[in-house]
């Protein structure tokens, strides 16, 4: 199964908690820009498609700033 994440940048307000809990460690923090709160939102790290769309990430997020998409192979 192959999957993504979209992180809606105008809903994250940077607490990181998606993170710890991506069994592949693909999220990080945005170090480079800041939203339109002024933090540094999540952000899926992934170049070599690893993600799976488990879903982890967009259950711990409080803000429901994350929406994961799969795709399964036919």
């Amino acid at each position: 199964m192959k999957g993504t994440v979209k992180v809606d940048e105008s809903l994250c307000k940077g607490c990181a908690l998606c993170i710890p809990v991506c069994p592949k460690g693909l999220l990080r923090v945005a170090n480079e820009r800041f939203n339109a709160r002024g933090v540094h939102p999540a952000e899926l790290d992934d170049p070599a498609e690893l993600c799976t769309g488990c879903e982890m990430c967009a259950i711990a997020c409080p803000e429901a700033a994350i929406t994961v998409f799969r795709a399964v192979k036919a």
